[in-house]
């Protein structure tokens, strides 16, 4: 697993988001009005709330555009001719049917040598399932449709909205206490006490919304993690308990074709062995794990 990757997908995706709106808010004069002594803590709070909510829901609208140009997705058309192309979508509308998703997904495929699969989108009926062109060439059929399945199960179970509500809360907390703790320091050479230097001030905010920022993402990998456990028991109920265990045990050979850096796509992410450390930050559980979890649905 290359964690550096995995931070700097997190930072791009999302801090990147508060980091703008905290710059707009700073242009505007509206954070520096909140650093002054007329505001209390809560309305504080109540400040970095809207726009850490806004800033996590801004992340979610944007996430199939943002994928779909970072990953270089090409979505399927309908009328494909391709019958590869025709199986995938004729599959993931199947299963999507029997999830019960009125409107189906769009379904893609990104060159890539990693074997992984990701869902995303603002919601169950504005979804993106896309696959790597080495999942269709490394797995079978019906590995292939346990891999889809479990995407699907991401969708039905509205993970991306689930996630994008936590991220909203840690976005809320991030701000508030970023901006505290640089009102503290950068008053901290003030003889009266003033908030007296705005651009020290701003760079402050902007550091400990960083630091605080790649804290909480330990408590969202690990919610991430418990989601993954959800996602393969109902990939397992659409597609079946043995499609979905044969995928896991075919995704084992392919550690070494990992690349950990779209980890922020609710994906059917694999990784290598993790040091206890990294293992904080990992979004997806083992795949023995994930595999002897299922083994009790048979």
């Amino acid at each position: 697993m290359n964690i550096l990757k995995r931070i700097f997908w997190y930072v791009l995706v999302n801090m990147v988001v508060i980091a703008t709106i905290s710059i707009i808010l700073h242009v505007l004069g509206l954070d520096m009005r909140l650093n002054s002594y007329g505001y209390d803590y809560q309305s504080l709070l109540i400040f970095c709330a809207i726009w850490g909510f806004a800033g996590s829901f801004i992340s979610l609208l944007l996430s199939k555009v943002t994928v779909k140009y970072a990953m270089g997705v090409k979505v399927i058309p309908e009328n494909t001719t391709d019958p590869t192309s025709m199986w995938l979508v004729q599959t993931v509308y199947s299963l999507a049917k029997s999830a019960g998703i009125s409107k189906m997904p769009e379904v893609g495929i990104y060159e890539s040598r990693e074997v992984n699969a990701f869902a995303t989108g603002p919601s169950k009926n504005s979804a993106l399932v896309a696959v790597s062109s080495a999942l269709l060439t490394r797995l079978n059929k019906d590995q292939i449709k346990g891999v889809l399945g479990h995407e699907i199960a991401h969708v039905t179970n509205g993970d991306m909205v689930t996630m994008t509500l936590l991220q909203g809360v840690i976005n809320t907390f991030v701000m508030f206490f970023a901006r505290i703790l640089a009102s503290i320091i950068s008053a901290a050479g003030s003889r009266d006490g003033d908030r007296r230097n705005p651009g020290l001030y701003f760079v402050l905010v902007m550091v400990f919304q960083i630091v605080l920022g790649l804290l909480g993402m330990i408590l969202t990998s690990y919610f991430s993690r418990i989601r993954e456990f959800k996602a393969d028991k109902g990939g397992a109920r659409y597609a079946g308990t043995a499609n979905m265990i044969s995928a896991l045990e075919a995704l084992k050979p392919t550690v070494g074709y990992v690349d950990d850096s779209h980890q922020t796509v609710a994906a059917f992410k694999i990784s290598g062995k993790r040091s206890k450390f990294s293992s904080l930050f990992a979004t997806h559980p083992d795949l023995d794990t994930r595999i002897e979890r299922l083994r009790k649905y048979i």
